[in-house]
């Protein structure tokens, strides 16, 4: 069906009723300065695939009735799959971002657990620059050890 695709689509292979359809891989073309426009050679005869074929207009027909043309607008697809990609980038940041915030929140719990502020919020204890003179806060002091 492919070849009969080839053939109906060729300008002078649609006219003729037999006609040899060449297959070879794209690296394999050889095109030069001094060949004529639409004439190419091949680097290696043996990747080269021919074969032959003749005209059967029913495979054409079948073909043909499921043709799809669409009208595509190329710039609206294009600006469709960008604003797509920046969303989905848009997503994924905001992700990062929210996972970075709860990790900061933990390392903040993490640091204050580990801090010594929470051994001063004791009111029993008191300093010694609470107290007026020094007598006074050794005295505080030794009484608060026995």
């Amino acid at each position: 069906q492919c070849c009969q695709l080839v053939k109906a689509n060729s300008i002078q292979g649609c006219k003729l009723s037999n006609v040899d359809i060449v297959y070879t891989p794209y690296p394999n073309l050889k095109k030069t300065g001094d060949m004529v426009a639409g004439q190419v050679g091949f680097h290696k005869n043996k990747k080269v695939i021919k074969i032959n074929i003749e005209k059967n207009n029913e495979i054409w027909k079948k073909l043909e009735k499921t043709r799809e043309e669409r009208d595509v607008d190329l710039k609206e697809e294009r600006e469709r799959r960008d604003r797509e990609e920046r969303e989905e980038i848009k997503k994924q940041q905001k992700i990062e971002r929210e996972l970075e915030k709860v990790r900061i929140e933990q390392e903040k719990k993490e640091k204050e657990m580990r801090s010594y502020k929470l051994l001063d919020t004791d009111p029993s204890l008191c300093t010694t620059n609470q107290f007026e003179n020094e007598e006074d806060a050794e005295k505080e002091l030794v009484d608060d050890f026995m």
